[in-house]
């Protein structure tokens, strides 16, 4: 049985919403960046280099790029502000089961 609108099951694990139907497991997460400054070009540089590079654009202007516990890189075209805004959700709402 599916949970109702607004309920979590307590079943798997919580999922981050990275825009365009592309999703992460929240609790990967380390950290989530702007992508303009010199150091975040060379992370996705060597990401792409060591086949850790995950481009969930869909073809848009990347906006934030996500670090995982895994050493994948992720590209997303969504801003920083909303997917933090998303995990820390994600971290109250996980926090009340």
């Amino acid at each position: 049985m599916r949970p109702a609108a607004g309920e979590r099951s307590s079943s798997g694990p919580i999922l981050l919403n990275l825009g365009y139907g592309n999703l992460v497991v929240a609790s990967r997460v380390v950290a989530v960046v702007s992508p303009q400054s010199a150091p975040m070009k060379r992370l996705r540089e060597e990401a792409s280099s060591r086949g850790k590079l995950v481009d969930a654009t869909q073809g848009r202007r990347t906006r934030s790029i996500i670090v995982t516990d895994s050493d994948h890189v992720i590209l997303s075209a969504i801003n920083p502000e909303t997917i933090a805004a998303r995990l820390a959700q994600e971290d109250v709402l996980g926090g009340q089961e």
